[in-house]
């Protein structure tokens, strides 16, 4: 026997081969299942760029078509310069003339009140639109006693309806959530109805056979499958809260761009009037593009692109 054979017969067996512990555990071959999931986020993540660009492009157009509109309008109705101020007049007004910086100063702060009057009105039409939709949907009942008062409420016109608006709240912000919350209330809400109604039978028939009840109908199905519906109504509901709230200020508690704009005219200060309408149009626009980018972004991640 040689000098090798006898020196690994003496060696033990812990030092001859390694233990259990510290073999290292080959890696396993990834499965059908991991591939599958690789291709979902390559594919929800394709779709979020997809949707990005469709809405940042909807955008530019948007801008583009809204200069062209303007300036086109002027000429073709052939309206006096003194009046009619192009895109051109307004950037002076705010950034070359000499009290460029006043003119700044004084309609940013207005529009920065305007908004705020809009935020109160969104948020208080979008919340009750939300809670009168969910309501409908768990009793019929309800749905039959409120849906002639929203009806009622869509068919008066609001400029009749402000008096008496503001002898109930008086001229401060309960009266702007008000008239700013009529005005987004019925599109939000029979956008939220309807996305609500959009369920299939499958899909609460499922939830119904494994035991859950209304509640839980409303809140695994349908408030989810109702996601594009609900931005759909915040999409309506940003130019219509910035309404509100300009009629709110005109009709109630001044201020802002709705209460200023008059003065403006009885000066004619007519480069303020319309540098006050390109702001006001200008921010609806730019709301109304980032909720629409934010919405096409998130159902792309959902699976829900197709029903924007």
């Amino acid at each position: 026997m040689t000098d090798a054979a006898v020196a690994s017969l003496s060696t033990p067996a812990s030092e001859q081969q390694p233990s259990e512990a510290g073999r290292a555990t080959p890696p396993l071959p990834e499965g059908p299942q991991s591939g599958l999931s690789a291709d979902i986020r390559r594919a929800t993540r394709r779709a979020t760029r997809q949707a990005l660009g469709r809405s940042l492009l909807t955008f530019a157009l948007t801008i583009v078509a809204v200069l062209l509109i303007w300036v086109g309008s002027l000429a073709l109705f052939g309206v006096s310069t003194y009046v009619g101020k192009g895109p051109l007049d307004v950037w002076n007004f705010l950034f070359t003339v000499p009290a460029a910086e006043a003119n700044r100063t004084q309609l940013f702060g207005q529009l920065g009140v305007t908004i705020g009057h809009s935020v109160v009105g969104f948020g208080a039409g979008l919340l009750v639109a939300l809670v009168v939709a969910t309501a409908f949907q768990l009793s019929k009942g309800v749905e039959h006693a409120l849906m002639p008062l929203a009806m009622l409420l869509r068919s008066v016109p609001l400029v009749a309806m402000a008096p008496v608006i503001i002898l109930i709240f008086g001229r401060d912000f309960a009266s702007v959530a008000v008239i700013g919350g009529i005005v987004v209330l019925f599109p939000a809400l029979v956008n939220i109805v309807f996305g609500l109604r959009s369920v299939t039978p499958q899909m609460t028939d499922l939830v119904t056979v494994y035991g859950g009840g209304a509640w839980t109908r409303l809140r695994k199905v349908a408030l989810p499958n109702s996601l594009p519906e609900f931005f759909a109504a915040v999409r309506i509901s940003v130019p219509g809260a910035i309404t509100g709230a300009l009629l709110a200020e005109w009709l109630a508690v001044g201020g802002g761009i709705g209460g200023s704009v008059g003065g403006y005219i009885a000066g004619a200060q007519f480069s303020a009037v319309w540098t006050a309408v390109v702001l006001v149009t200008g921010t609806a626009l730019v709301i109304y593009n980032l909720v629409q980018i934010v919405e096409s972004v998130v159902l792309a991640r959902m699976g829900m692109a197709s029903r924007t």
